[in-house]
């Protein structure tokens, strides 16, 4: 039986959909050289090593392995504590992972997407 009301989506699951989007719009202009990269959604960065404290929470981070197989992670919650609506959000998201992209690729964020 269908129903009216709205689908309730967790902010972890429209987090996820937002990461989902901008990995879509780059996978479309860059699918040879995205066909071996996973991206992941986790909820904090790593806590680093003792005594190697940042003064700056990443929103993303790349790690490549010794195989072909890259991963670019997005955290949510620094993203959502520093965005105040889902406009701001997604702006954060799409650059986090344009920036990530951009480093794997070796060229510059404004080259990798360059209408955004």
């Amino acid at each position: 039986m269908p129903s009216d009301l709205p689908v309730y989506r967790s902010r972890a699951q429209a987090f996820d959909d937002l990461v989902l989007d901008a990995v879509e719009r780059l996978e479309r202009l860059w699918a040879r050289e995205l066909a071996n990269v996973d991206f992941l959604v986790e909820d904090v960065p790593p806590v680093p090593p003792h005594g190697e404290l940042s003064e700056t929470i990443p929103f993303s981070r790349l790690e490549t392995g010794p195989e072909d197989r890259a991963r670019i992670v997005v955290y949510r919650r620094p993203v959502e504590i520093r965005t105040k609506d889902p406009d701001e959000m997604a702006l954060l998201v799409h650059e986090a992972v344009v920036e990530e992209v951009a480093n794997l690729l070796g060229m510059e964020p404004e080259s990798v997407d360059p209408e955004n």
